[in-house]
């Protein structure tokens, strides 16, 4: 299994202890059934092909011992397991039924709000005497989270679950090579960036980016975002469920209540979501949608002015 493979690199095993209790709080754990691929688990075969499940929970956790393997340092570690805790029932699907294609970051407004309700997790901040305000802005990290093109850990672990999960032009075994040639350097504005020792991984990375890209500004990936936000824009507004309740429900919860529904405009669009296939998609994709562009750092110098030195000689 890919997430096995991968957290065994990540030095799960020993893992710092004071991770550990985080894991147990009801806000995190209700991410274990948050699918890290906006819901396109429950959609049509046709369209995707996912080799295992992923769920936000354990992107979020990921994060983080990717953030301690490279920092040591506690409260970067705890607010990037935080950093994706106010994430909704399917995800980014949720940014566009907000009209949000390009940033899809709507959603992340809620990130304190979810903490502070969090008792048990308030109780654990409180015990190693972290502040609120020291973990919920994760942005504030740029190890955990950095503006494109810059490389950062919730991106690096994202394209690592999108190359070997969805696109799968990355290899188990690439994992290791990834993960062993990583580390920390000053960039240009003097803040601390992930960065590869080698072109040859930066290379493979970059790549990836570039597939992802594909994928999600593909007419066939916008469709079934869209139809799904429709589906859940119909659901709120005919009173099946609250805005609210996003935040609160698992996807498990919303997909049964899908499948029970007796709504017939609900029903023949969920019908449609489980079963189009790719050749029934209609257009072409006119949506602008976030462009993940990457440039990342092979030791101090960005991988777009090497290649150009490199296309000189």
């Amino acid at each position: 299994m890919i997430k096995k493979h991968y957290l065994k690199l990540l030095d799960f095993d020993n893992k710092p202890t004071f991770l550990t209790k985080y894991l147990q709080a009801s806000s995190l754990l209700r991410l274990q059934k948050i699918g890290f691929f906006c819901g396109m688990d429950f959609a049509s075969k046709n369209i995707y092909n996912f080799k295992e499940y992923i769920s936000r929970y354990d992107h979020s956790l990921s994060v983080a011992l990717l953030t301690y393997k490279l920092t040591h340092a506690k409260k970067a570690t705890l607010a990037g397991l935080f950093h994706d805790i106010s994430t909704p029932c399917f995800s980014h699907v949720i940014d566009f039924m907000n009209e949000d294609y390009i940033k899809q970051e709507t959603t992340e407004k809620y990130t304190k709000d979810i903490i502070m309700k969090d008792k048990y997790l308030i109780e654990c901040l409180k015990e190693d005497n972290i502040g609120i305000d020291e973990v919920e802005d994760f942005k504030k990290y740029p190890i955990v989270d950095s503006p494109r093109p810059r490389l950062c850990a919730d991106r690096l672990d994202g394209l690592i679950y999108i190359g070997t999960t969805w696109t799968q032009n990355l290899v188990i075994e690439e994992i290791k090579q990834i993960i062993d040639d990583l580390i920390i350097v000053n960039n240009e504005d003097e803040k601390l960036e992930i960065a590869f020792k080698s072109l040859k991984i930066a290379q493979k990375i970059k790549t990836t980016s570039e597939i992802d890209n594909q994928y999600c500004s593909s007419k066939e990936d916008n469709y079934m975002m869209l139809l799904l936000a429709k589906i859940v824009k119909i659901l709120i507004k005919r009173g099946y469920i609250k805005y609210e309740d996003l935040y609160i429900w698992n996807e498990d919860d919303l997909i049964s209540l899908l499948n029970m529904i007796n709504d017939e405009e609900i029903r023949n669009y969920f019908y449609i979501f489980k079963t189009i296939q790719k050749q029934d998609i209609p257009g072409t994709n006119e949506l602008r949608v976030k462009k993940r562009v990457l440039d990342p750092l092979v030791a101090n110098k960005r991988f777009s002015k090497i290649k150009k030195i490199i296309t000189k000689v």
